[in-house]
C-alpha cells in the first residue's frame, strides 16, 4: 500500500492519478475539512476518473500529528510526501516552520517507526545554492544561508535536513527539488495564480529568469524513482529555463489574451511589494507580491536536471505543450 500526504493540491491531487493510473490503490492523507476540488478537476482530465478515485482511501489525519501518521501508516510500504505550506511572506515564517519542518520530522519518525520500504520527499529548487560561473544551478550547489532571501527556502532546507537525518537512522528515502511546477490548480494561488493574472490583463513583466517543470512530470518523475528504488540521493527536477517574458507570452497566446508589454524595473518592483504590504494591513489578505518574489523575478536562476535523466532515463515534456495543457484547463474550468 502507498500513502501520499498533500492529495489535495497540485501535485499531490496529479501524484494520485500517476498511481492509480498505474493501479496502485492509494491510501491519501487529508486534514479534517479539507476540499477536494483541485482533486477532483485534475481527476476529470481522466475518462474513467469515478474508478480512478474509487482506488483512493481518504484517512483523516495531520502532519503535525504523529499519533494519527502513524495509524496512517498502518500497512503502508511507501509513502510520497507532498504536503508542504509555499508562502514568501516574512509572517508566514513561523507557520512555515512548523509545517515544513516540524511536520516532515513527524513524517520521517512515522516512516522510521512502521517500517516504511521507501519514503519520497518533495523539497523544492529553493533550497539549492547559487550558480557558480554562469553554470545552471544542480544537486551539488552548497546551500548559502538565504537563498533567495526566501522563509520559504529555509524552511524546505531545515525539512530537507530532517530528512537526511532519518536516512542516517536507516529511513530509504530520495528527495526531489522540483523548479516552479505548473499544472491546472487552484487558480487563485501559486503558479496556477499565473494563468488567472495574465487572463485579467498583466501588464508587467521583468527581464528574470527561471526554471518550471510541468506537474505531470514531477508525478511522473517521483513514481520512477520509487520504482527504482532510488536512495540517499536528491534531484532537481525542471523542465525548462525560461524568462518571464517568453512565459507570459506563451499563457497569453495559450489563452488568446494580449501578453504583457511593459517590463517592471527592479525600482518598480521594491515599490510594488511595499505597496502591496500595506494595502494587505486594510484588506486582511496576503499581498500578491512580497519583498522576495519582487526581488526573485528580476534575477535570473537557471537548473539542469541532468542527474535526473541519467538516472532513470527520464524525458520533459515541452514546455509550449505545459501551457498548452494548462491553459486549455483554465478555459475549461472557468470559461466555458
Amino acid at each position: 500500500m502507498i500513502l501520499v500526504t498533500g492529495g489535495t493540491g497540485l501535485l499531490g491531487a496529479h501524484l494520485l492519478l500517476e498511481l492509480t493510473r498505474h493501479g496502485h490503490h492509494v491510501k491519501a492523507l487529508r486534514r479534517e475539512g479539507s476540499g477536494l476540488h483541485v482533486m477532483e478537476s485534475v481527476f476529470a482530465t481522466a475518462n474513467d476518473h469515478a474508478s480512478l478515485q474509487s482506488m483512493i482511501e481518504w484517512v483523516e489525519g495531520d502532519i503535525l500529528d504523529v499519533e494519527s501518521l502513524i495509524m496512517a501508516m498502518a500497512d503502508v510500504e511507501q509513502v510520497y510526501h507532498c504536503a508542504a505550506l509555499v508562502s514568501f511572506a516574512a509572517e508566514d515564517k513561523k507557520r512555515l516552520m512548523q509545517i515544513n519542518v516540524e511536520g516532515t520530522a513527524n513524517m520521517v519518525n512515522a516512516a522510521l517507526i512502521t517500517g516504511i520500504r521507501h519514503f519520497v520527499y518533495v523539497s523544492s529548487i529553493a533550497t539549492l545554492g547559487s550558480s557558480i560561473n554562469g553554470e545552471p544551478v544542480s544537486e551539488g550547489a552548497p546551500w548559502d544561508t538565504l537563498p533567495k532571501g526566501s522563509v520559504y527556502g529555509l524552511s524546505k532546507h531545515a525539512a530537507e535536513r530532517e530528512v537526511w537525518r532519518a536516512m542516517a537512522e536507516g529511513l530509504q528515502a530520495v528527495i526531489i527539488n522540483p523548479s516552479v511546477i505548473l499544472g491546472p490548480g487552484d487558480w487563485s494561488k501559486g503558479s496556477s495564480e499565473l494563468f488567472t493574472a495574465v487572463w485579467n490583463g498583466l501588464k508587467y513583466t521583468t527581464t528574470g529568469v527561471n526554471g518550471y517543470v510541468d506537474v505531470r512530470d514531477v508525478a511522473r518523475a517521483m513514481v520512477g524513482l520509487a520504482n527504482a528504488r532510488v536512495v540517499n540521493e536528491r534531484f532537481v527536477v525542471n523542465g525548462a529555463n525560461v524568462s518571464y517574458k517568453d512565459l507570459f507570452e506563451a499563457i497569453a497566446q495559450g489563452l488568446g489574451k494580449p501578453a504583457p508589454k511593459k517590463i517592471a524595473s527592479p525600482v518598480a518592483g521594491e515599490l510594488a511589494w511595499r505597496l502591496f504590504a500595506v494595502l494587505s494591513l486594510f484588506t486582511g489578505k496576503k499581498p500578491l507580491i512580497t519583498k522576495e518574489t519582487a526581488r526573485a523575478a528580476q534575477k535570473r536562476y537557471s537548473y539542469s536536471s541532468q542527474s535526473l535523466i541519467q538516472q532513470i532515463g527520464f524525458t520533459f515534456t515541452p514546455f509550449r505543450e505545459t501551457i498548452s495543457y494548462v491553459s486549455n484547463r483554465f478555459l475549461i474550468e472557468n470559461h466555458q
